[in-house]
């Protein structure tokens, strides 16, 4: 079913290879290789230098010194290792890290060519300007003094929330930090970056089942998964390497893979069990799995008893998605899903894998929720080879998230209430009265804006366009900042072209120009200003398994770039509150010193534990990679011994405790000292009269032999452990606490020392205490998991059955969910629509398609029709067709004609951009910063839909037509 090379017929022939337009400026290439004596093929030889090359000599090579540099891939979350040639300062080569146990020494086509990436010449080299419909080049200075000035007037007329601060899943850690600690300053909670179109239904789903919002074991730790379940995700091209690691247990266990997609993907490819099903009925496809475990009494009975709270209700639920019924709303048959049920039963434990497949609809939250009541069903969690593989989709869209770049929560998602205020501003030592006045005083409610969750960056475009009195904050958002963002990468373009065109201000801060550049029509008020690239400084980044890695600088900014934390450095000063924020960071020049921003986020994110990894821990394990096992990720001796490789997190404690990490979450079969622990106590001890606690389980050598709540002060007083603190701990908790009767109130949390974390280890426990997982979240609009219809739904049978939500207003904004589903747009709009990745290229895909090696592999955006469709239509393979949406929206496409879709069904990737409704826009771009191939935006013919939770776009499960162009 995958789609062959060709298929005899005669085709048009394509516009000339990228590879082949550079080389012919650059070099001739057989002349290349007879001077240089490369044995290598084709155009890849040129790579090695970019088209400036010279024959290599033994002499020339031995008096050059080498040296090599390890970074991190910028693309994905797997996190592969980068081996950088560099001479004189020069990127000159590059090989994959083979010590790494993420990649093993591979690289997919996009971490093979990153190079290119740091090197390219369609990067934005100097800040730009748009003036008089022309693009000007101008001085830092400049930019910085007029983009501050008017942000400065934006601030006084209509207060801090009209200036949009969105940041970036490719800014390190240091970096989100400070980007976070940044608009804090500023005093907006107007900050989100890319989870929250990717994977916050994920963080919100999880987190609010058992505690943490994040992949629970890694990619490495599928070597040991007896089954591996994929929903709603496609590694094989969005998550290349990831699958040395499914493969290794496909062979080495036998174990079956199951991939649950509505369209045959690469992964389907390797799967033993291809499940298709129709987009947005997630909920219903689960439940109809369970409801085969459930009548079969395949469930794990004695871990739902000890370790999981709610699990009646969702039997109550399931009970209702016989076989007859889950086909009808999902299409599956049920003798296939009893097949599947009985599969996951028979092999365990079974790893569940999912990606945004699961996440971008408006019940994203229900999916995400029910793929953990299937795994805590089965007793698949805490263990080897269990657990809830959830693959990110950036190469730090894990680590912006936990640092808090997000519009509900300050770093470490302590969110936004005054304690977490408090919390924070002792960790910067700031005036929290000071901070406090930053903030705009209006209210909402009996909500201050402080307190206040920003708008998100899905719905920033209602921010512009909205009338002012639906918003919630004191007035429209007048000037955006899009940091590190690609906005194609985002629904509803239409309506984000207008939004562009009435903002006072646009800025754009990226290595290249982003659609943000073309998109919109305006003659002034844009402004480029050129960021380097993760290679060319240092710092840490989180992996999708929680483990973090130190890049270090592989060469001097490239240009006139400059690292997003200088960037941040310049507008602070120009904004007034340099000498606060970076109290305690050390300049290095104009840039804060990155070592110093890591141990200062060490200093106050005790929820996570992103505690223990200094920089010199972390610098130690990137020197070591070859001392830690390959599967447990722990190490083998040397020095960095008993540490699991990255010390992912909650790495408890100050890293003089020497914390190991945690490889797996809520595994209770190894002391907390060695990573164990039970679910979290978040969701208080009792509900209803029922224990919320685990009942009678708990991490190995605990003292506590049974369900426990968080650790405080009053409860180490309890237990007649305070006793272990030392005495400046105790002066610590004291300080925190303000006066003597409120030392009791201190916790985990907010210990600055750490000491109540350290006592708690000590005696065996968990500092966040020991619960039992909640498969029913009573705090979410759905409690339990509910299967409903999308907004746009050709099933209108099944609307009275499964309806929307009421529209209502969150997140600041007001939000339409029955409104635009009782419109019937079927008719005019028959096929589904849905989006997803491609190998080739990332995201928004600036940077790729400016790639020549990664852009010559693909030239051309599609849409995939089935073939049943095709010939209804009179689309034939390779021909030009409209693809419109029921909004309006239109896209001028090819038609990739392939039974990888079912009848009914329209895929297209969302990596392209640069053409508009037919329009092919790159004379729009700076001169040189246009990449190599542009195409239209899914997302142009994509439509409204938020979660009902996060405000998570629907990119999945939306209406189109097609037709011949």
């Amino acid at each position: 079913m995958l789609r062959k090379k060709t298929n005899g017929v005669a085709r048009r022939s394509q516009r000339t290879g990228i590879l082949s337009e550079v080389a012919a400026k650059t070099v001739d290439r057989r002349a290349f290789l007879r001077g240089s004596g490369l044995a290598i093929g084709g155009l890849a030889a040129i790579g090695a230098t970019g088209g400036t090359v010279s024959p290599a000599s033994a002499q020339t090579a031995a008096a050059a010194a080498v040296e090599t540099v390890k970074s991190v891939c910028t693309h994905c979350s797997v996190g592969c290792t980068v081996i950088a040639e560099v001479q004189n300062g020069v990127w000159t080569g590059q090989e994959p890290g083979w010590d790494s146990p993420f990649n093993l020494g591979s690289h997919c086509a996009k971490g093979a060519a990153v190079r290119e990436h740091a090197h390219g010449e369609r990067r934005l080299k100097y800040p730009m300007k748009k003036e008089g419909g022309e693009w000007k080049r101008i001085s830092w200075d400049q930019a910085i003094d007029e983009i501050g000035d008017q942000m400065l007037t934006i601030r006084e007329e209509s207060g801090p929330d009209s200036v949009y601060w969105l940041g970036s899943a490719k800014h390190s850690n240091e970096q989100s930090y400070l980007f976070r600690k940044f608009a804090a300053y500023w005093g907006t909670n107007n900050v989100d970056h890319q989870a929250r179109i990717c994977h916050s239904t994920t963080v919100a789903g999880v987190a609010n089942t058992w505690g943490y919002g994040a992949m629970t074991n890694s990619y490495n730790d599928i070597h040991n998964s007896k089954a591996v379940f994929i929903i709603g995700g496609n590694p094989a091209e969005a998550h290349p390497v990831s699958l040395l690691h499914l493969l290794k247990t496909k062979e080495q266990n036998n174990a079956p893979v199951i991939v649950c997609d509505p369209r045959f993907t690469r992964t389907a490819a390797h799967a033993d069990e291809y499940v298709r099903f129709r987009p947005g009925t997630d909920v219903a496809l689960i439940w109809g799995i369970l409801w085969h475990i459930f009548e079969n009494g395949w469930e794990d009975k004695e871990f739902i008893r000890t370790r999981v709270w709610g699990m009646d209700e969702i039997k109550t639920e399931v009970a209702r998605w016989t076989p007859e019924e889950t086909e009808r709303v999902t299409g599956t048959p049920g003798s296939q899903l009893r097949r599947v049920a009985r599969t996951l039963a028979n092999n365990r434990p079974g790893t569940v894998i999912w990606c945004m497949g699961g996440t971008q609809h408006t019940n994203g939250n229900n999916n995400t929720r029910a793929y953990c009541v299937l795994q805590l069903a089965l007793g698949n969690m805490g263990t080897a080879g269990g657990g809830t593989n959830i693959f990110r989709g950036h190469d730090n869209v894990q680590g912006a998230t936990d640092l808090g770049v997000l519009a509900d929560t300050l770093p470490g998602y302590y969110g936004l209430s005054d304690g977490s205020w408090a919390h924070w501003a002792r960790v910067w030592e700031e005036d929290l009265d000071w901070l406090k006045g930053r903030f705009s005083d209006a209210s909402f409610g009996d909500t201050k804006m402080m307190n206040l969750n920003g708008i998100p960056v899905s719905r920033w475009i209602d921010g512009v366009l909205e009338a002012p009195e639906n918003l919630d904050q004191p007035a429209n958002t007048r000037a955006m900042v899009l940091w590190g963002h690609a906005p194609n990468s985002q629904t509803r373009m239409t309506e984000m072209k207008t939004a562009m065109e009435k903002l006072d201000m646009l800025v754009v801060v990226d290595p290249f120009p982003t659609v943000s550049a073309v998109l919109q029509d305006r003659t002034d008020g844009v402004y480029l200003l050129p960021a380097s690239t993760q290679f060319e400084t240092r710092g840490s980044v989180t992996a999708s398994n929680r483990s973090l890695q130190w890049r270090d600088q592989i060469m001097a900014p490239l240009f006139e770039s400059l690292p997003d934390h200088t960037i941040m450095a310049k507008f602070a000063k120009k904004f007034g509150f340099d000498d606060r924020l970076f109290r305690n960071i050390a300049m290095d020049g104009e840039e804060p010193n990155v070592e110093d921003i890591t141990r200062e986020f060490n200093r106050g994110m005790w929820t996570i534990g992103y505690t223990g990894q200094s920089p010199e821990r972390l610098k130690l394990h990137m020197a070591n990679q070859h001392t830690f096992d390959r599967t447990s990720l722990r190490a083998l001796g040397g020095p960095a011994d008993g540490d699991t490789y990255g010390l992912p997190w909650p790495c408890w404690g100050t890293a003089e405790i020497n914390h190991p990490g945690s490889a797996n979450l809520y595994d209770i079969s190894i002391p907390v000292a060695e990573g164990g622990m039970g679910f979290r106590a978040r969701f208080g001890v009792e509900r209803d009269g029922d224990n919320l606690l685990a009942e009678g389980v708990y991490p190995v050598g605990s003292e506590i032999q049974d369900g426990y709540p968080e650790f405080t002060m009053q409860m180490l007083m309890d237990l007649g452990w305070d006793g272990d603190l030392t005495a400046e701990e105790r002066a610590s908790i004291e300080a925190v606490a303000g006066a003597p009767d409120k030392v009791g109130g201190v916790n985990w949390k907010t210990d600055l020392s750490g000491g109540i974390q350290r006592v708690a280890i000590q005696h065996g426990c968990a500092p966040y205490g020991n619960a039992k997982a909640r498969a029913v979240v009573w705090t979410f609009p759905d409690p339990v998991p509910l299967h409903r219809e999308p907004l746009y739904t050709n099933r209108r049978d099944l609307v009275a059955d499964y309806p929307t939500y009421d529209d209502k207003k969150f997140w600041r904004v007001p939000t339409m969910y029955k409104s635009i589903q009782d419109q019937d747009f079927s008719a005019d709009y028959p096929i589904i629509l849905t989006s997803g990745r491609l190998v080739e290229y990332e995201g928004g895909g600036e940077e790729t398609r400016s790639n020549p090696w990664l852009a010559e592999l693909q030239q051309n955006m599609f849409v995939e029709i089935n073939p049943r469709d095709a010939n209804n239509l009179g689309i034939r393979d390779g021909g030009q067709v409209w693809v419109e949406g029921p909004e309006g929206g239109k896209v001028l496409v090819m038609a990739l004609v392939t039974e990888r879709v079912n009848s009914g069904v329209a895929f297209m990737p969302f990596h392209f951009g640069g053409h508009f409704q037919g329009e092919d826009r790159r004379d729009k771009y700076p001169a040189g910063a246009d990449p190599y191939v542009l195409g239209e935006s899914s997302n142009t013919a994509q439509t409204y839909g938020y979660d009902s939770v996060t405000q998570m776009q629907e990119t999945k499960a939306t209406l189109c037509k097609i037709w011949a162009a």
